[in-house]
């Protein structure tokens, strides 16, 4: 029973901090959504830079700096169309749930690292719901994630009244997102281990009790 606890504590604490550290890498980077247009630009004899790559934050032109996206907390006196609005709040919206899961995960950490070192049941099932709970938080942020980009994709569509430019762009997601999807499936596992854990623990109670 000892050796099989010390395997799921070891397997908790590998995977928990893979899950932060994708997380936290996918947060800082900016390749959630990338803009390939360099067929336009060979047209365009490379005079203008039209490939970009975006994350939570800024977006960034290749071969030139990077530029913040609008403040979605800070537009309620601003003169834009609902459409707009609309897509600012999505951005505010996941903006807050990916760092949300973050700070559920350093919470799940330190339980887990008390309830492991006191082999106590009820922490153990909280701190296992808990990244569980994390784990629907980063799924929500992701989910609005890509309603966001398929919004503004829309948005794009309809500014530009055109879709013959599309053709020549190539539009896809990134590996920042790519690391979402692991840490997600990361942290998924991690709440998974504890609630096992918590059966581990409990089991030997309840032996003990009989004994």
């Amino acid at each position: 029973m000892r050796v099989s606890l010390s395997v799921l504590s070891l397997l908790v604490a590998l995977v928990g901090a893979s899950s932060f550290v994708f997380l936290v890498v996918a947060i800082a980077t900016d390749f959630w959504y990338i803009i390939d247009a360099s067929r336009l630009e060979t047209a365009a004899n490379g005079t203008a830079a039209l490939s970009s790559h975006s994350g939570l934050w800024r977006t960034c032109r290749l071969r030139s700096k990077c530029y913040p996206l609008i403040n979605p907390f800070w537009y309620e006196n601003a003169n834009i169309t609902d459409s707009h609005r609309q897509l600012l709040y999505m951005h505010g919206t996941f903006v807050i749930l990916m760092p949300l899961s973050l700070i559920l995960m350093i919470f799940g950490g330190m339980t887990g690292f008390i309830s492991i070192l006191a082999r106590a049941y009820l922490l153990l099932l909280m701190t296992g719901l808990l990244f569980l709970f994390g784990a629907l938080v980063t799924l929500t942020g992701i989910g609005v994630y890509i309603a966001y980009s398929a919004a503004a994709f829309e948005e794009a569509v309809c500014l530009l009244r055109s879709k013959d430019v599309l053709v020549e762009i190539d539009i896809r997601f990134g590996w920042s997102l790519a690391l979402v999807w692991i840490s997600f499936v990361a942290e998924v596992i991690t709440g998974a281990v504890f609630l096992l854990a918590a059966r581990v623990v409990g089991l030997k109670r309840q032996r003990e009790q009989e004994l």
